[in-house]
């Protein structure tokens, strides 16, 4: 092989190299692109069930905002709803950390009386059959928050019934439901305490976070 022809085949693969390379950074991206869109619809999907439509006339994805609560060393993710330019609920991200089998994320939804609209379940790594009964495709038992406030920062109805409180636990699964109504609790208290807190104008943009 002459030395002009090893030149033009190492041109050849250069080039396949880089073509290659420049098709799987391209697919990446892409890839990555549909799965954040994805994430958002479900999102979103996710707060209109917990903050219905007709209670809100902005978009709730897009009045992301920022919240450090108290003793907290990452800022809580807020969704507030808004009808006639008027504060109508707030949606918070909040971790109960104490799971049977770790975090569980939640997202619970409050109106501007203080009274539970709705909670979901978002991530969580609870045993199947058992603990992860939280989700509402598992069963309806995350619905017995709809309505509830709390009454203080004492009201200890907010506890599973072996407690004394109001809430059902699961049958072989107590700590899963403990660790959520005591995260709903906190929240609630938090968001129905602090109005003035949670529907400013100064809270951070979730972007901010983002681009930082």
């Amino acid at each position: 092989m002459t030395l002009s022809n090893m030149r033009k085949n190492g041109l050849i693969l250069a080039l396949f190299a880089v073509i290659a390379t420049a098709l799987v950074v391209g697919t990446e991206k892409l890839t990555a692109s549909q799965i954040e869109r994805q994430a958002q619809q479900q999102l979103l999907s996710t707060l209109n069930q917990i903050i219905p439509p007709a209670r809100h006339d902005n978009d709730l994805y897009q009045s992301c905002r920022l919240l450090t609560l108290p003793q907290a060393q990452q800022p809580s993710t807020l969704y507030r709803a808004w009808l006639a330019q008027k504060p109508q609920a707030v949606a918070m991200q909040v971790t109960a950390p104490n799971g049977y089998s770790g975090a569980i994320r939640l997202l619970v939804a409050v109106d501007n009386s203080g009274y539970v609209m709705g909670v979901r379940v978002l991530e969580h790594k609870e045993t199947p059959g058992l603990g992860d009964k939280i989700e509402t495709r598992k069963s309806d038992w995350i619905n017995e928050f709809n309505g509830k406030t709390v009454k203080g920062a004492d009201d200890d109805r907010w506890a599973v019934k072996r407690d004394g409180g109001m809430f059902d636990q699961f049958t072989g699964a107590t700590i899963t439901p403990r660790a959520v109504v005591g995260a709903v609790e906190r929240a609630v208290e938090f968001i129905k305490a602090n109005p003035e807190k949670v529907y400013s104008d100064n809270l951070p943009h979730c972007q901010e976070q983002h681009h930082e």
